[in-house]
């Protein structure tokens, strides 16, 4: 069991666990994240999609899922939803389906950009820019590792 400096009593039996430690990270960051993309009016998982589409025209439904390190289905609801609102398009060719951003899509690509650097320089903040990078870079090599 790990040794937890600075901790709450009534947490401290559960932070050597992985498992508790993530979800209580990732609860802590959506919220954040949540509170900086709203200026897009999207959440920030549609706000990501967006911003992915737009960097690349024409994208397959199984290429943002990989992208995003979501199941293809969590992304055709997102895409749904992305849709309804009149931010991107699906068009197929043969079998194949390639998503593109509608001319509004296009237009939210600026806000999107400053709440994705705001939502960093909030992390840095807190966490300092060279421990967020590192606690990122981490996170993410443990993400491709175990999922």
């Amino acid at each position: 069991m790990l040794a937890c400096a600075s901790m709450d009593e009534r947490t401290k039996e559960f932070c050597g666990c992985l498992y508790y430690s993530a979800s209580a990270l990732a609860r802590a960051v959506t919220r954040i994240a949540a509170e900086e993309f709203a200026v897009t009016g999207l959440s920030p998982s549609h706000a990501l999609l967006l911003m992915s589409v737009n960097k690349h025209p024409g994208i397959q439904p199984n290429e943002l899922a990989a992208a995003m390190m979501l199941e293809p289905s969590t992304i055709t609801r997102l895409i749904e939803k992305v849709e309804a609102l009149g931010l991107v398009e699906r068009k197929q060719k043969g079998k194949v389906v390639h998503i593109f951003s509608t001319t509004e899509g296009k237009r939210k690509q600026r806000i999107l950009k400053a709440a994705w650097a705001d939502l960093d320089k909030r992390y840095a903040a807190v966490l300092g820019k060279k421990s967020s990078d590192q606690l990122t870079a981490s996170i993410y090599e443990a993400a491709g590792r175990l999922g």
